[in-house]
């Protein structure tokens, strides 16, 4: 039996990093080649693969400001910039802390569901991320998504996947990230929860150049 000891106890061992935040910092830029590089796992992305800008988004399921974009902005990104064609959006895994890395392996566990459970843990990310019983309360959200209980244990069991995870935030820290969220605009580099206005006033000028 997969006991919640357990579970923490292999949640425990992503260890956990330090929420930086802030306004969007001024832009870098990245190695192209090194940005372009997929993780084991392949890519989560949405979006025609010839769009003109490439939008790569380094996120945690804990981050509130990851939150506020993605419950505020992204509803707009998908219908102003990734349903016309315009944007390539690429989400990677960027877990700040344990409970950040088993909502993205139990995503990934799924991969048909990626993009409707990441959704759902950022919409109710209070409701599961600062509970008493954080694991507990995974486990209830991910039954509504037709996990079962020795589903959601497997998923959290799964090494490869847990490391594979690991690689992504690994080649991310190469880049040159250390907040949440930090954003790749083909090769340029923003940090911050940016709104709509903030994600237009960046991937116009892309679009018209």
């Amino acid at each position: 039996m997969f006991t919640r000891r357990q579970t923490l106890a292999l949640l425990a061992a992503a260890g956990a990093a330090p929420v930086l935040v802030g306004r969007p910092a001024l832009a870098q830029t990245a190695d192209p080649e090194l940005l372009a590089t997929s993780g084991p796992l392949g890519e989560m992305a949405l979006g025609d693969e010839n769009a003109p800008v490439t939008v790569y988004e380094y996120a945690s399921l804990t981050c509130s400001h990851c939150a506020t974009f993605h419950n505020q902005t992204w509803p707009a990104v998908k219908e102003q910039y990734i349903e016309t064609g315009k944007v390539r959006f690429v989400l990677r895994e960027f877990p700040l802390d344990p409970l950040a890395t088993a909502g993205f392996m139990l995503a990934r566990c799924e991969p048909e569901m990626y993009w409707p459970i990441v959704d759902m843990l950022f919409e109710l990310q209070r409701q599961w991320a600062f509970s008493d019983r954080p694991v507990d309360t995974l486990a209830q959200l991910m039954r509504q998504a037709g996990f079962s209980q020795e589903k959601f244990e497997t998923c959290l069991r799964d090494q490869a996947l847990f490391d594979a995870i690991q690689d992504v935030k690994t080649r991310g820290e190469e880049l040159g990230v250390r907040a949440t969220p930090t954003f790749f605009f083909n090769d340029e580099m923003r940090s911050g929860a940016l709104t709509i206005d903030e994600f237009a006033d960046i991937v116009d000028p892309m679009l018209e150049g």
